[in-house]
């Protein structure tokens, strides 16, 4: 038996990247099954490991060149001018009887995804044997007639959190709850940089994607600022920002630096160079409170039962929260709800004010969310029965 990650952009994205590792492991777990990743970006995957992880990384040029079926797929595309023809050919060779599994939990949170999601899927459902959505989160006003059916032609949807479950019932798809797999990612702890207060530091993620949901120029950015000189004149802790997307077109670090430079100076605020998500999550468990936009560097705060304050831009943000806390109010800020510099600041207070409460709480509740993780085992197994 096979089974074929796809959706995965690659693992220059640590959430990506925290994913795969755990996903592979879970299916290995309940049905002992060969894992194929299908990377848009495998060096990014070979850098971090990931290739330990899976049996096989496929990229999406990698066809035996050699075979018959190449070259009748290449005849087609070259003199008969089927433009598909590769496309086609590599589908079936990749997919054929395979468990089909999209990683790719955001999906149907963006416009563009939704209906590229579309589109593979009813490719691949033509030589696949079984077709899964892995670990979602949706977008009510996404789902569009296409995106429904699209939803309702998968044989197993697992959804992260309660939010998107209720949107999938709401429009009678089928789905089982559990919790996001990145909560079963186990860490690694290098040594600290110089500046890294152990369990005295903030850790801080921004990401480029959040000025694209506010509601002004640079609001965003500013609270980030604000919240820092916050913690510099008001408090003894450090801070240190810590990327967790490095991809080109989508750079933590462009933020990152931007906001470093403004307080390099100071001596309390460091930065953290790229490394892997579970290195990251080493990193981030030795904090005292974490802030961030990025889910998985949120989900790593979460399950080592740091303090978290999340600055969130959509329903898996709120959705995560509320399943942990039983509201989300105080521990998410919508991005597009900003209207002023200083709101980060004041909702970071609430997380400081309470901070032993939280870390009290998450240690009650996280062990609980481990094992809805492990739920998707059961719905493995359980589909392959029916």
């Amino acid at each position: 038996m096979k089974t074929v990650l796809y959706m995965h952009g690659g693992s220059g994205n640590h959430g990506c990247e925290a994913l795969v590792r755990t996903t592979a492991q879970i299916i290995k777990n309940a049905l002992n099954s060969d894992v194929v990743l299908w990377s848009q970006v495998p060096s990014e995957d070979i850098k971090y490991g990931v290739n330990t992880i899976v049996d096989e990384i496929v990229a999406t040029d990698a066809l035996n060149k050699k075979s018959l079926g190449f070259l009748t797929a290449y005849f087609k595309f070259r003199l008969l001018k089927q433009q598909d023809a590769l496309h086609k050919r590599f589908m079936k060779t990749l997919f054929k009887d395979s468990i089909a599994v999209s990683i790719g939990g955001d999906n149907y949170c963006y416009p563009w995804s939704a209906k590229q999601g579309v589109e593979l899927d009813r490719d691949i459902r033509k030589v696949c044997s079984k077709n899964v959505f892995w670990g979602c989160s949706i977008e009510d006003e996404l789902l569009s007639p296409d995106v429904v059916e699209d939803l309702k032609g998968f044989d197993l949807i697992t959804v992260r959190e309660s939010l998107s479950y209720k949107v999938l019932q709401n429009h009678g798809i089928k789905a089982v709850q559990v919790a996001d797999p990145a909560f079963l990612l186990e860490k690694k702890e290098l040594p600290l940089p110089k500046g890294f207060l152990e369990n005295n530091t903030v850790g801080v993620n921004i990401s480029p994607l959040i000025n694209d949901y506010e509601s002004g120029e640079s609001i965003a950015f500013e609270n980030y600022n604000k919240l820092v000189q916050y913690i510099l004149s008001n408090t003894d802790m450090n801070v240190c920002l810590i990327p967790h997307v490095v991809w080109e077109y989508n750079n933590d670090r462009t933020p990152i630096e931007a906001l470093y430079s403004r307080f390099k100076d100071t001596g309390r605020v460091i930065k953290l160079n790229d490394c892997s998500c579970q290195e990251l999550k080493g990193f981030i468990s030795r904090c005292r409170a974490f802030v961030g936009a990025r889910t998985h560097a949120t989900i790593a705060a979460y399950s080592t039962c740091v303090p978290t304050l999340v600055v969130g831009y959509s329903i898996k943000a709120r959705g995560i929260a509320k399943d942990l806390f039983g509201t989300y109010e105080n521990y998410v800020l919508p991005v597009q709800n900003m209207k002023t510099n200083e709101e980060l600041t004041e909702a970071f207070k609430y997380i400081m004010k309470n901070e032993s409460n939280i870390k009290k709480h998450l240690g009650s509740v996280i062990p609980q969310f481990k094992e809805r993780a492990r739920l998707a085992e059961k719905a493995l197994i359980d589909m392959l029965e029916v």
